[in-house]
């Protein structure tokens, strides 16, 4: 199988890690030699419950049973796409209402570009450095982070960078503005949070020039952070709001969020202002909503702040620098890449799985599933711990 993957199989580095998975179950993957591996990386964010939850797979099976896809997104009313639509509804502040179903993180960050510069009649998209949203051609073109664009230029003009955090530059923002976009925890950059209510500091700017502020949620938000969405830490309710990831329970999904009025745009002026096929599938949608009504019922939002604080007591290590993050959306910094790459590689060796970040070297990912027990941290945190005592 391993020699047909990398014959068949586009790949995206020169080394992937290249584990044969045979199964996966709550918070552990097992290879084709039964070997188990306990999961503290959640396939990046994107399994909330872990692997087949009970719930997750439930859902799926009726859906299965009942249609799959009977029409392009939008048109047909179907059951599933509309209990989830309102689920989200509920969730979200006002006037955060109507839901755009995508196939993807990068396909929901494409659909609100398109939705900010459709309110406002403006062109210019700021960004942040070292920002990650995608790697869409609208989505690279609001990354933060010219060696991974380069390749690729020219890109989506007038988009213009500030550095995160920095209030000066909010200044930035002016009455060319369409959007502002920003991840609401920057993920690729280290796990980055604001600071000094730098995000309600933007969005007063964007109100004072008629620009619509962007959160990308697609790594903090479906209750990562001890919320259900990150932002609602932080004081601000953004114009739009992306999500992705861990809102399908391990199904691909993406999602943009607004006001009625501003998502209504998308309809007319032109008709078809944003289209997809696939966005809303039933069988996604279920796992979805399965996804976050398990998340409610189980309390894993709160369940989440007290694993960190589990983490940040048995992360205690001379070689561990700093625990960044907030709620189970964590990482380790180390002193350099190569402490990293190795720690990662031998910690999989011992049956822990940890992965890396994009821009941040010297960061370790901690993202488990949300339904992670308090003795595999506790398993997990050893191996770590075992790892860089005998390096």
């Amino acid at each position: 199988m391993k020699e047909d993957f990398f014959k068949y199989q586009a790949q995206t580095t020169p080394f992937p890690l290249a584990m044969e998975v045979k199964k996966a179950k709550g918070s552990y993957i097992y290879d084709t030699n039964g070997k188990k591996y306990l999961d503290f990386v959640a396939g990046v964010s994107a399994c909330s419950l872990g692997h087949r939850h009970p719930a997750v797979v439930k859902a799926v099976k009726k859906q299965l049973d009942t249609y799959l896809h009977v029409m392009v997104y939008g048109e047909y009313i179907q059951k599933p796409a509309i209990k989830l639509t309102k689920l989200i509804s509920s969730l979200l502040p006002a006037p955060l209402e109507k839901t755009y179903l995508t196939n993807s993180g990068t396909e929901a960050i494409e659909g609100s570009l398109k939705l900010a510069r459709r309110v406002t009649g403006r062109s210019e998209i700021i960004a942040a450095k070292y920002a990650y949203h995608g790697n869409t051609m609208g989505s690279l073109s609001v990354m933060g982070y010219e060696e991974r664009k380069q390749a690729f230029r020219p890109l989506i003009p007038d988009v213009r960078f500030i550095t995160f955090n920095n209030e000066v530059d909010i200044h930035k923002i002016t009455t060319k503005t369409a959007g502002v976009i920003l991840e609401t925890i920057q993920g690729g950059a280290g796990f980055i949070q604001p600071k000094d209510n730098y995000l309600a500091k933007v969005k007063k700017r964007c109100e004072e020039v008629g620009a619509l502020l962007i959160l990308d949620e697609i790594q903090p938000g479906i209750g990562r952070t001890g919320k259900m969405f990150g932002f609602q830490n932080y004081d601000v309710v953004p114009d739009i709001v992306v999500t992705g990831k861990g809102l399908g329970g391990g199904l691909p999904v993406g999602a943009f969020t607004a006001s009625s009025v501003h998502m209504d745009l998308l309809k007319e002026n032109p008709m078809l202002g944003h289209i997809t096929t696939f966005g809303g599938n039933p069988v996604i949608a279920a796992s979805c909503h399965a996804t976050l009504k398990t998340i409610i019922k189980k309390n894993l939002m709160q369940k989440a702040l007290e694993k960190e604080q589990l983490f940040r007591q048995l992360l205690v290590h001379p070689k561990i620098k700093e625990v960044r993050g907030v709620g189970l959306m964590l990482v380790i910094m180390l002193e350099s890449p190569e402490e990293v790459t190795d720690l990662v590689m031998k910690c999989q060796e011992k049956g822990l799985i940890l992965f890396f970040l994009l821009f941040e070297k010297r960061a370790v990912r901690i993202t488990p599933p949300l339904t992670i027990s308090k003795n595999e941290i506790k398993e997990g945190s050893e191996i770590i711990l075992n790892v860089l005592n005998t390096k």
